[in-house]
């Protein structure tokens, strides 16, 4: 494989696309896009446009998967309150979206507050009642919160140019003893590169400039570790990709991507109907210790 081209960056090339690189960076202990863009750069794609062209029908699908949600924010709310051993307290939400995990945390008992650059995002959770930054969050706005003893941040690490300065805010967020829980994709994975083989599609999980870093279970957790956090759980998320090896050929078809879903979100909600939902936690961490599974889920605390 070619060399990165960024100096700052070495190592090796995976992928080009888009006319981005995306190295397997020795540095940063992940795979990223070099050069890295800057904020500057990205600040209008995720203020006006993610929301209105990338997810046209996010908002309503979050409405109409409402049960399956409310159970996958009470797994990550479980995760929270199990590692900082509270369950109420100041939680902060960075990439609220719609704000299904503020409205479950606050129907739990949690004091909540959200950060979301997307205008169209801000104003649908502000309707619900919820107090949200419309803004991103950096060193300069974190000023502005005080601290919490709970933070969750979804889909939105794969997102940054520096995801490590990311880190290091949220550190200086968070009470001593509070915990951390980030969820990205997980790529690069075992299913992925078993599809790319075997049904003839491209590495479609490779998206700049949306998507400028590629995590894996053991990249992300080091990443979190390094910043100065204790990591105490690692899982993933339903490996929704192994559909494609069974021949429901998603990519680019929405109908297809639409039923599948359907049917992840009917065999988990079934497990917890079941009484079940132990099991399908540790089904989870099994997963992620495998390296499969569609996101990656660390639970993390900030030392005393």
């Amino acid at each position: 494989m070619s060399a990165s081209p960024d100096p700052k960056h070495p190592g090796s090339v995976l992928h080009v696309k888009n006319g981005f690189t995306v190295v397997a960076c020795e540095s940063c202990g992940f795979a990223h896009v070099a050069p890295v863009p800057t904020a500057s750069e990205l600040e209008h794609v995720y203020r006006h446009e993610y929301y209105a062209t990338e997810k046209p029908l996010y908002i309503e699908r979050y409405r109409e998967d409402q049960a399956w949600w409310d159970l996958v924010n009470d797994d990550r709310l479980d995760d929270l309150e199990g590692a900082s051993g509270r369950s109420t307290g100041r939680v902060l939400d960075v990439g609220s979206g719609p704000g299904l995990f503020l409205e479950r945390a606050r129907a739990r008992g949690w004091e909540v507050k959200g950060v979301e650059p997307s205008s169209q995002a801000a104003a649908y959770s502000r309707a619900q009642g919820l107090d949200i930054l419309e803004d991103f969050l950096d060193a300069r706005t974190a000023s502005t919160l005080g601290t919490f003893h709970a933070i969750h941040s979804a889909a939105v690490f794969e997102h940054l140019p520096e995801p490590a300065e990311m880190l290091r805010v949220l550190h200086g967020l968070l009470e001593p003893g509070g915990s951390l829980l980030v969820v990205v994709p997980n790529d690069e994975n075992p299913i992925q590169h078993a599809a790319v083989a075997t049904q003839g599609l491209d590495p479609w999980w490779i998206a700049p400039p949306h998507h400028l870093n590629y995590f894996t279970p053991s990249s992300l957790s080091g990443l979190v570790a390094r910043s100065g956090f204790d990591v105490v759980d690692v899982h993933t998320a339903f490996p929704i990709d192994q559909f494609l090896l069974m021949g429901d050929v998603y990519i680019g078809r929405d109908e297809v991507g639409r039923a599948v879903h359907k049917r992840r979100m009917a065999f988990e909600l079934a497990m917890n109907a079941a009484g079940q939902k132990a099991a399908r936690r540790e089904l989870q961490r099994a997963q992620a210790k495998a390296g499969v599974g569609r996101e990656v889920v660390v639970v993390a605390k900030r030392p005393r």
